[in-house]
């Protein structure tokens, strides 16, 4: 029997102990070890018995959620995941802890519908999963369980036979990033000149997160950094973050870029998803795309990149050892997606001089 992905769980609402170890409880490849309702009880947890992932709120008794990271991080490195309400607010906290070396930030599940309550157990497992193989030691890949449908781009979006004609030359570059992608990302942008292509992101986060990491990104960066909302258009010199819960779609109107920013269900597990933008992409912008793909756990891009190959775009795949969790990368790899295979400190470069050509 393969070792299970062994989960500590600190947060002092005994309800979402339990809410949380209830949507663990049938999966088979992760297993809640223990609970703590403050960090003082989570060390002593651990003390005893080393986690493989820590799901971690921040607002708690005795001693803060970023504070115990942070002590963490530094005497005893453990993936940890960031389960907080202030997720939901898009708080500056929640952004520190992604610096301070969390893993993953999601938002508190909460009582809703049977649909709601299933997406919940799916994101919340595969970002255990992503925690667990982020790790530098004692890797312990999971498998995936799939309990519910894995839907395509084809439910956002059919795939068509051939681009639109191509009535522009203007450059887009458009980038997929999940595990690990916060900090890619922030390097990325920050080594963009003002003149680059503009610029459309997915990286899977939850709602409301992304507009405060999009304004984190804006006070770092040369280019403008903003979360998209629907019609906003593609301008040089400018970076689209897709809104968490939602999906972006590439769209044109001419020679006009634009996004259009939709509800819709889960595609490869994920909402805003990787293959939606690249597979809009493919078909609006052809030749005249950039593609990325960027750390993280899973396959979610592979398929779209390939079709943007297809159309004619120039891709680019971050490289393994760079990566903190290299899946995505490695599966539009093993479809012959990518042009090339870079470090994260060339990819920068490498997509500006791309959008001259």
């Amino acid at each position: 029997m393969e070792k299970k992905i062994g989960v500590l769980i600190v947060d002092d609402s005994a309800v979402v102990r339990q809410t949380i170890s209830g949507l663990l409880s049938n999966e088979k490849d992760i297993e809640v070890i223990a609970t703590a309702s403050d960090p003082y009880c989570a060390a002593e947890k651990i003390a005893e018995k080393i986690p493989d992932v820590i799901i971690l709120d921040i607002e708690m008794p005795r001693m803060d959620g970023l504070t115990f990271l942070q002590k963490i991080m530094a005497q005893h490195p453990i993936p940890v995941i960031i389960c907080s309400s202030l997720a939901d607010d898009g708080s500056d906290s929640a952004v520190k802890a992604l610096s301070s070396g969390a893993v993953d930030i999601i938002t508190k599940p909460k009582m809703g519908t049977r649909q709601f309550l299933e997406e919940s157990r799916i994101r919340i497992t595969d970002t255990i999963r992503a925690a667990s193989s982020a790790r530098l030691k004692k890797v312990n890949p999971a498998m995936a369980i799939e309990a519910t449908p894995k839907y395509t781009a084809d439910v956002i979006m059919p795939k068509v036979k051939k681009s639109v004609l191509t009535e522009t030359t203007d450059k887009v570059v458009v980038v997929g990033a999940s595990t690990g992608g916060t900090e890619a990302l922030r390097e990325f942008l920050i080594d963009l000149p003002l003149d680059t292509a503009g610029v459309i992101i997915v990286q899977h986060m939850p709602e409301n997160f992304t507009r405060a990491f999009a304004e984190r990104l804006d006070s770092l960066c040369s280019i403008s950094v903003k979360e998209a909302k629907n019609g906003d258009s593609v301008l040089r010199g400018q970076a689209l973050i897709a809104p968490g819960n939602m999906h972006t779609l590439l769209k044109r109107s001419g020679a006009q870029y634009y996004v259009e920013v939709k509800d819709g269900p889960l595609v490869t597990r994920h909402r805003p998803s990787v293959d939606v933008l690249f597979r809009s992409t493919a078909h609006f912008a052809g030749k005249n795309a950039i593609g990325v793909i960027m750390t993280g756990m899973g396959d979610d891009g592979s398929k779209g990149m390939r079709e943007m190959k297809e159309a004619g775009a120039y891709n680019i795949a971050q490289d393994e050892e760079s990566c903190v969790v290299f899946g995505m990368p490695k599966e539009a790899i093993k479809l012959n997606a990518v042009d090339k295979v870079l470090p994260l400190s060339q990819i920068a470069r490498a997509v500006y001089t791309a959008s001259k050509f």
